[in-house]
């Protein structure tokens, strides 16, 4: 298939998508729409497209080449299909078919003289194909090395993946980096090695994937060093030095905010704290804060704040924004998905002009949210999150946190910060 061809296909693909969502014309989509289809494809497909890549995808970032075959994978199998190899081949019959009914019926003799030859020939061609198939055994993927290391401490971060693909005979060999169309690399038997970078700190899987499965993986740890802070421009954030943020809590200063302030376009900015905290369970411990969002005027008038706590299996999302907003936010409890669209998430709703306490309780994977020392909501999932590894505090403009306190299931304490320099 040409390029213009695949052009349109993929153009046809996203107006099924935005017709499966009834959000509206695409060409209103602001950057919190796409946080929210990216949390809304990832619940159905469990492949979770980044809104950077989904941002190509639609146009609203410049980007030269096409998406790749991972991304167009995932978004044919949102809309109900296999892969996009089904995708484009559905559309072809469904081009064609309404074509060809008229004269197959006509020649219905011929067709059935021609299947016990076509029949036979296939059989012919598959036995021979699959005795060339390079069929991969247990002891085979045991021989196979796959590793990685990063090569600085600070944001961003190249990683280099070490392996041996000597064995296999495959010209679809990937190493797919959880989420992000950046960290999806093609490679070839005849490399030993390939480079990767990333742009926030956090714990990732890696995985290698031959001919669409997955063969080898293992866990790839990037960490904060202590507090970061980061403007999420896209595609490249902004990294912010300490002292533009940590003044007995975490805070942005007077320069950075006036700098958001200044944007005609919606930003996100992030507070990450990724580090080794034990072996601490994800399904078994509480969280105590206190933070507010210090911009409420143009495109940040909903005062939509997340706080990200972040396992070595999962994550749970949980989103604040004042009432008027709920409709455009979303929970997630690892593998439990609560859509504002299609669920009350009025407990969520909260003016955080003014400093607010937060409690997160997680016992056994029951999750309770207090503000204020009120319980407003509880819920629960079933996949554990495994071990802490990290928290995450992202706010619709700009927002401060003034304490946090981490709790293990006994009570001992994980993580106490004073913020101070």
């Amino acid at each position: 298939m040409n390029t213009q061809k695949e052009h349109e296909l993929i153009n046809k693909c996203i107006l099924q998508i935005e017709e499966k969502l009834g959000w509206g014309e695409s060409s209103n989509w602001h950057s919190e729409v796409f946080i929210e289809l990216s949390e809304t494809i990832q619940k159905q497909t469990k492949i979770l497209l980044s809104p950077t890549t989904l941002k190509r995808v639609w146009g609203k970032v410049n980007y030269n080449s096409s998406p790749s075959i991972s991304t167009l994978n995932t978004l044919s199998q949102f809309i109900g299909y296999s892969n996009w190899r089904d995708y484009k081949n559905n559309q072809h019959n469904n081009k064609s078919s309404n074509k060809s009914i008229k004269k197959t019926l006509v020649n219905m003799p011929i067709v059935f003289s021609l299947a016990a030859f076509l029949a036979l020939l296939f059989i012919s061609l598959f036995s021979t194909i699959s005795s060339n198939k390079n069929e991969l055994t247990t002891e085979d993927i045991s021989k196979i090395k796959f590793s990685s290391r990063t090569i600085t401490n600070s944001m961003p971060n190249s990683v280099v993946f070490d392996f041996d693909l000597s064995n296999i005979k495959s010209d679809s060999i990937f190493i797919q980096q959880y989420w992000d169309e950046t960290k999806t690399i093609k490679v070839n038997n005849k490399q030993k090695q390939a480079t990767g970078i990333y742009y926030f700190p956090g714990y990732f899987r890696a995985k290698l994937v031959v001919d669409g499965n997955v063969i080898k993986e293992h866990d790839l740890f990037i960490k904060s060093n202590g507090w970061s802070a980061s403007i999420d421009y896209d595609p490249i954030p902004k990294y912010l030095n300490p002292k533009q943020f940590v003044d007995d809590g975490l805070k942005l200063d007077d320069d950075v905010l006036s700098e958001i302030k200044s944007l005609k376009t919606p930003i996100v900015t992030t507070y990450h704290f990724i580090n080794d905290l034990g072996n601490i369970s994800g399904d078994n411990f509480s969280l105590e804060t206190s933070l507010k969002n210090n911009f409420n005027e143009k495109w940040a008038v909903c005062q939509t704040t997340r706080i990200y706590i972040i396992g070595t299996k999962g994550a749970l999302i949980i989103p604040f924004t004042i009432s008027g907003c709920i409709s455009n936010i979303n929970v997630m409890l690892n593998d439990v998905y609560m859509n504002g669209k299609e669920q009350d998430l009025s407990p969520f709703g909260l003016n955080l002009s003014s400093f607010k306490n937060i409690k997160i309780s997680v016992i056994k994977k029951q999750l309770k949210v207090f503000i204020d020392d009120n319980e407003t909501f509880s819920a629960r999932y079933n996949k554990s999150i495994g071990e802490l590894v990290g928290l995450r505090y992202k706010f619709l403009g700009a927002g401060e946190v003034k304490h946090i306190k981490l709790l293990s299931a006994t009570g001992d304490t994980v993580l106490k910060d004073n913020f101070q320099l």
